[in-house]
């Protein structure tokens, strides 16, 4: 088996994703992505730094740029030493480490402020103190043995991609605090192809699990933005969604069981049931559970046959209220796609600016293009939005979809874009997720904020969100303009996920992630004022924990806080995540 270690990975060790990927500045204010994991890698982006400075009102310069902390602060590891002992005993040695970047690495995981700022520019303060890889689920039931025994405080970790501080080390824990790295449980158990299901360890990441039912012919459907590095535990424990959700589901569509060890014992059905009423079901309260309750150790999955037919489509709406109506008939119909994607005209322009400048033909192309899209179809350029679409299915399917949902966009006055723009518009969430890390060099700090809403209040949240984003940053005298785009990624009966992306300079402000921090703060509480949601799927952690009161009863939190009051006395899944964090 692969001794997995964080710091020996081909991925970042502290920023987003792997590191042959990412924006780099090549001169003359042009961009590269580089590496060649994804559609954009190796394009040069002529237009992404202009692009940038237009939308914030400043200019990008070399002298701005941060410097990352090179030797980075690391405070000194407080294991109990009756447990570091019997840990010897118990164990093989390569199972556990005290080393500094592992432990470092183990403390955080991709919050913008308090997270990646602060272990990027300065340090976190409180770290684990050990780091556990179990490869077995005899070694989960062995570690909490131990650490009840000690009084030791176990945090589980997935892939890192946390954005809601779930992962940080809660203020005045004194206890020795263990991170338990899962990524060692990483095994298909079984399949059963007849049934359609697998039973997979809960430390596979979505990619690698991907790779491994191909061989089969078979897949889960899951894909949310962080599928290459994000684990199934993960997704289980903060309750997580995926772009293709329209026709997979979302995990808790997705998982017929889960498999969690707990202080107590275990928690899990004894088989996988496609639909039970069997009272009260206890592996429901696993999902959104963010590690407090024990630690998950596999689940058992929907598996489906690779589809026959995959096809992109794309739509070009002259308003963000003509893609809105699209997406609200369409939610009524029986033809929704895998996904379907609206991005406001803001978003819209930055996928144009990470284009590569062309030439020859291709500019003779896009010369042509432009003219008809503007000239011809009557599109501003400054309000027009667009749609990306994937179908997956027989082709039968697919060319129904595809027929119907081309003439609903005709019919809310929609320009059809092809399948080009749609593979690009839809393959371009993977490499967005590296510009935070590349403006932040730069002092600017960026962030993103999702909520589900009803369709009756999309608009009121939009509006409420770019007025409040406003005022903050005059409140907080910010150089230039704030950055507010934000795009429907998920559709449903009720209302829609609003994803918004955040972003602005920070040049000259002291403490700045304490700032941004306090702003996201705020404009979440606006959300909430103006009916959305806490979150759609990134969870609650410690970020968020001051909005539950606004989403559940007193009673209900209540309810959570006796069931981990008797299920776990000594408290040793001690993350204090969500209502537990208090």
């Amino acid at each position: 088996m692969s001794k997995f270690l964080a710091s020996k990975s081909n991925k970042h060790l502290h920023k987003w994703g792997f590191k042959d990927s990412g924006f780099k500045s090549i001169g003359d204010k042009v961009v590269k992505f580089s590496g060649d994991r994804y559609e954009v890698s190796g394009t040069e982006m002529p237009d992404f730094i202009p692009y940038i400075e237009k939308m914030l009102n400043i200019e990008i310069e070399d002298k701005d740029k941060l410097k990352e902390v090179d030797e980075k602060f690391v405070s000194p590891s407080r294991v109990d030493e009756k447990f570091y002992q019997e840990l010897e005993k118990v164990f093989e040695n390569d199972k556990y480490t005290i080393e500094n970047t592992e432990r470092l690495i183990h403390s955080h995981g991709q919050e913008t402020f308090k997270d990646i700022y602060k272990v990027l520019y300065k340090s976190i303060d409180r770290l684990v103190d050990l780091v556990f890889y179990p490869e077995s689920e005899e070694d989960v039931r062995k570690i909490i043995e131990v650490a009840l025994k000690h009084n030791v405080c176990l945090i589980p970790y997935g892939g890192g991609t946390n954005v809601t501080r779930a992962l940080s080390v809660p203020e005045n824990e004194k206890r020795t605090v263990v991170s338990i790295d899962t990524r060692r449980l990483s095994k298909i158990e079984w399949i059963n192809k007849e049934d359609r299901r697998v039973c997979v360890e809960a430390g596979i990441t979505g990619k690698n699990l991907d790779e491994l039912l191909e061989k089969e012919g078979f897949m889960i459907g899951h894909e949310p933005d962080s599928v290459e590095l994000s684990t199934i535990g993960g997704w289980i424990a903060t309750n997580a969604s995926g772009m293709k959700k329209n026709k997979y589901g979302n995990i808790e569509d997705i998982v017929e069981n889960v498999h969690l060890v707990t202080p107590k014992g275990e928690i899990n059905q004894i088989k996988p049931i496609s639909r039970g009423s069997i009272g009260f079901k206890p592996q429901n309260m696993l999902f959104g559970s963010e590690g407090n309750l024990g630690i998950i150790t596999k689940a058992i999955l929907k598996i489906h046959e690779r589809p026959e037919a995959q096809e992109y489509n794309s739509v070009l709406f002259k308003s963000w209220g003509e893609g809105v109506t699209f997406l609200k008939k369409l939610s009524k119909t029986n033809y929704i796609p895998a996904s379907v994607r609206l991005v406001d005209n803001i978003q819209f322009r930055f996928g144009q600016a990470l284009k590569p400048r062309a030439g020859g033909l291709k500019k003779i192309k896009s010369k042509i293009e432009k003219f008809l899209v503007t000239n011809v179809k009557g599109f501003d350029p400054d309000k027009m939005c667009a749609l990306t679409i994937v179908m997956e299915g027989t082709s039968e399917e697919v060319s129904y979809q595809k027929k119907k949902i081309n003439k609903l966009a005709k019919s809310c006055k929609g320009m059809i874009g092809g399948s080009g723009n749609g593979k690009r518009g839809f393959m371009l969430t993977y490499a967005i997720a590296y510009v935070r890390d590349f403006v932040s060099d730069y002092q600017i700090m960026g962030e993103t904020m999702e909520t589900t809403v009803s369709w009756s209040n999309i608009q009121n949240v939009i509006n409420a969100v770019s007025e409040k984003l406003n005022e903050l940053h005059s409140l907080y005298k910010m150089p230039g303009k704030p950055y507010v785009s934000y795009r429907i990624p998920q559709i449903y009966h009720t209302g829609v996920c609003i994803y918004f992306m955040l972003g602005m300079s920070v040049k000259g402000i002291e403490d700045p992630e304490e700032k941004f921090s306090k702003i996201e703060h705020t404009l979440r509480e606006v959300i909430i004022k103006n009916g959305g949601s806490i979150s759609h799927h990134h969870g609650v952690g410690k970020l968020r924990k001051d909005f539950l009161p606004n989403t559940l009863s007193e009673t209900s939190m209540q309810l959570v806080q006796e069931l981990k009051l008797a299920h776990d006395p000594q408290n040793i899944f001690g993350a204090k995540n969500g209502i537990l964090a208090k």
